[in-house]
């Protein structure tokens, strides 16, 4: 005959945080062994890819660890991606130059009417 299985919690529904599995104890009794939650390693806020160098963790679990295993050392580390950032350095730089360009054109367009005045 089967032996039964009482839960260890007092949750009894087949929801996502009670899974559990059977597991055989050395005094032969059959218990249930309740299962985490999958680890998951943190997305890029832009592109959603995988960050790199960042260790997965449940997100009560990462407030425990220590700094350098929830981020890498960069602007914006943590929370994008290498390719993401470098995307935003340089569109920063090419509107800075931009701007620059504007202001050189405007002074030349003044110089030029100055010119034609005279």
């Amino acid at each position: 005959m089967v032996q039964r299985l009482t839960y260890r919690r007092r949750l009894s529904y087949n929801t996502k945080s009670n899974k559990r599995r059977i597991v055989r104890t050395p005094g032969g009794k059959l218990v249930f062994q309740y299962l985490k939650k999958n680890k998951k390693v943190p997305k890029c806020g832009q592109c959603k890819e995988k960050l790199r160098g960042i260790i997965p963790a449940r997100p009560m679990e990462r407030t425990r660890m220590c700094r350098r295993k929830k981020t890498v050392k960069r602007v914006y580390g943590g929370v994008l991606c290498h390719k993401c950032v470098k995307e935003r350095i340089v569109r920063a730089f090419l509107i800075e130059e931009q701007k620059i360009v504007i202001k050189v054109m405007r002074a030349q367009q003044v110089s030029t009417k100055s010119k034609r005045e005279k």
